[in-house]
C-alpha cells in the first residue's frame, strides 16, 4: 500500500510517496508567498512507473491547496499536463 508524506517549511516542501521502505516518488514544491505554491518537480521511482504514483502526488498537493485555500502554479511538465487534462482540479490553479 501506497502512502503520502507532506514535508513542509516556510519556503519549500515536497510530497513523498512510499510502499513500505521504499520511496516510490517525490513531488517538489516552492512557496512563493503565503497564497501560492509552485510545484517544480515530480519524481516516480522507475520500480512504480505505470502505477499511478503521480498522480496520488498530484491528488495530495491538490487537497493540501483546497484545504488551505491556497493556488498552485504547476511548472513541473507532469503535474500541468494533469491540470490541463483535468478541469475538476482547475480550482486551485495559480
Amino acid at each position: 500500500m501506497i502512502t503520502i508524506e507532506q514535508i513542509n517549511d516556510e519556503r519549500r516542501g515536497y510530497f513523498k510517496a512510499t510502499e513500505g521502505t521504499i520511496e516510490a516518488g517525490r513531488m517538489t514544491y516552492v512557496w512563493a508567498g503565503s497564497q501560492k505554491i509552485i510545484i517544480d518537480h515530480t519524481e516516480v521511482n522507475p520500480d512504480f512507473g505505470g502505477k499511478g504514483v503521480g498522480r496520488l502526488l498530484l491528488n495530495e498537493a491538490v487537497a493540501f491547496a483546497r484545504k488551505t485555500q491556497i493556488k498552485i502554479l504547476p511548472l513541473c511538465p507532469y503535474a500541468k499536463s494533469v491540470f490541463d487534462k483535468d478541469p475538476e482540479i482547475a480550482d486551485v490553479l495559480f
